[in-house]
């Protein structure tokens, strides 16, 4: 049987980082408990002290078939290179240097979001297609596939 995964991010601002990946991925913050309008009202009802309100945060995708993505504060940054990354399939089904010019138009519109742009991997036939590896805001490698 196969099951259910969610994926955690260790990071120093969990709402900044759940906002990025929102957008990346094409995916909405998850929405508060059943009675609040906001997380801000759950976590007062909660008594959640506001220095702790941005100790987690999450996003779904709207569809419901793709894995949650959880993001919780660590005191520490990131200290190497990601040994597991996302592959943000950003132009499935495109081809040659049509396929390069949309992973670019991505690259530039995640960077505007606060990604930074690592390295591009350009076609190599008969196997890679090419790639651009990224890293998220706060430095989590990523390649837009």
């Amino acid at each position: 049987m196969a099951r259910n995964i969610q994926i955690t991010f260790d990071c120093t601002d969990p709402a900044g980082l759940a906002a990025f990946w929102a957008e990346a991925l094409g995916y909405q913050l998850q929405a508060p408990p059943e009675g609040f309008e906001s997380w801000e009202q759950a976590l007062e009802a909660m008594g959640v002290p506001p220095e702790n309100r941005n100790d987690a945060s999450a996003v779904v995708d709207p569809e419901g078939s793709g894995p949650r993505f959880f993001f919780q504060r660590v005191p520490e940054h990131k200290q190497a290179k990601n040994r597991v990354h996302i592959d943000v399939r950003a132009a499935s089904g495109v081809e040659g240097e049509a396929r390069m010019a949309a992973l670019e138009e991505e690259a530039k519109r995640l960077v505007s979001h606060g990604a930074t742009r690592l390295e591009r991997y350009g076609p190599a036939p008969p196997l890679e297609a090419g790639h651009i590896v990224m890293a998220d805001p706060e430095g989590n490698e990523f390649c837009l596939d």
